[in-house]
């Protein structure tokens, strides 16, 4: 009897020894350590418009008269990763929304589940709030990809034409415990950070890409957002893609041929059930606008105006 409580105190103590340790080392790599601020903010490029469930950073150009397109980013990295296709489209007579999704960037960091109510929300705020005539066109690339294809299948009225660039397809759940994922995207963020450079079949040619994006993990709430997003976003690639082609909008479909993060193979999954114009790009990985953009900006041009 003695050795089992001496055993059951020693165990105490080292799950107490246990758990501290692994707090220290949280808190050591944990890069978010701010707040987002006014004062922050007043200091950055671009607009801010309080919606529903929180603060947007965004940007609007071009005439007027002219078509609305809504640029929807990947996964994590912000509105920044269209710059040059968006300056492109505004000069090409577009008007052209791109915006931080809730938990990247310089938007709010709303502590709440990550799934679809919150993105389609966010996006039916931004057409209300910011008068945007409709049917908008949505230009998605990687998860942005995802959310334009669920977003037209929720509002096709919404909706006019639709842009997937390298869209995310596999759906699969982690196999851990999201506090699991939670702590090892904090002890490990500059993995993160650092595995932006794959998306690129040049990295090289970025050389500020990494620094570009370090910034926004500084701020609280940042981590939750991937996460939540990774556990709570529903995503089924064969069916929402016949859903979306359920809603007869016209498609066009970018990919690098080169991606490493989406692999091309995918795009014959999305063709084989989803009726769309068809750009391969060669010597390209996941961002082929950016690889290419001599190619690809004039296609989105062409296909948009027609």
């Amino acid at each position: 009897m003695k050795f089992l409580k001496n055993l059951l105190v020693f165990i105490i103590v080292l799950a107490i020894f246990g758990g501290a340790a692994l707090y220290i080392i949280y808190n050591h790599y944990n890069p978010e350590k701010k707040e987002l601020t006014y004062e922050l903010r007043k200091n950055t490029n671009g607009s801010y418009i309080e919606l529903s469930q929180g603060v947007t950073h965004y940007e609007l150009d071009g005439p007027d008269t002219g078509k609305v397109i809504i640029m929807i980013h990947g996964f994590s990295v912000p509105y920044y990763i269209w710059n040059g296709t968006y300056e492109y489209l505004t000069e090409h007579g577009f008007r052209v929304l791109r915006y931080d999704q809730f938990g990247r960037g310089y938007s709010d960091r709303p502590n709440v589940v990550y799934n679809k109510q919150l993105y389609f929300g966010q996006i039916n705020d931004l057409i209300e709030k910011l008068h945007l005539k409709q049917p908008v066109n949505l230009i998605g690339v990687s998860f942005g990809g995802e959310l334009a294809t669920d977003f037209t299948v929720a509002y096709p009225n919404k909706v006019n034409k639709v842009v997937l660039i390298d869209p995310a397809y596999p759906s699969d759940k982690p196999g851990v415990p999201s506090f699991v994922a939670d702590f090892y995207e904090a002890t490990h963020a500059d993995d993160r950070a650092q595995g932006q450079l794959t998306d690129f079949k040049y990295p090289d040619r970025y050389p500020n890409w990494v620094e570009q994006y370090r910034p926004q993990m500084e701020y609280k709430g940042f981590r939750h957002a991937l996460v939540s997003t990774i556990y709570n976003y529903d995503y089924n690639g064969r069916q929402s893609n016949i859903a979306l082609n359920n809603t007869h909008k016209p498609v066009l479909l970018i990919w690098g041929k080169e991606d490493k993060t989406v692999p091309f193979n995918y795009s014959d999954s999305i063709r084989s059930v989803l009726k769309t114009e068809f750009l391969p790009v060669d010597d390209a990985a996941h961002l082929p606008y950016m690889e290419k953009p001599d190619l690809v900006n004039p296609a989105l041009v062409t296909f948009l105006k027609k």
